[in-house]
């Protein structure tokens, strides 16, 4: 994953409300601003900007309905930063494993 699309990516995620509007719409499905204000403690104009910075990031993708925008998920971003977070933990696993064969090695050299 690009480091500027992860920027912006975990960026989009670091807001708590963010990820409730990106949560409602992955379980309900396409939700417009006016539909999702009705979830959440915040103003219709609130959820319209935390949607721009969901779309910049890749994460919803609008469709207009007559008068309204209707957001639906884009997924695919998300699975790209798991992978990254696997490759992240995978490489951490590996340091840790070789740093408990390292102390296991030199504790029974000392005993």
């Amino acid at each position: 994953m690009i480091a500027d699309a992860s920027d912006t990516i975990f960026a989009a995620l670091a807001d708590p409300t963010r990820r409730r509007v990106l949560r409602l719409v992955a379980e309900r499905g396409p939700a417009s601003a006016t539909t999702l204000v009705r979830e959440l403690p915040v103003s219709r104009q609130a959820i319209v900007k935390h949607l721009v910075v969901l779309r910049r990031a890749g994460l919803v993708v609008g469709q207009r309905q007559g008068q309204e925008v209707r957001y639906g998920l884009r997924p695919e971003p998300l699975g790209e930063a798991a992978e990254w977070l696997a490759e992240i933990g995978a490489s951490w696993d590996a340091r840790l494993a070789r740093l408990r064969a390292y102390l296991l090695e030199t504790d029974n050299e000392h005993r």
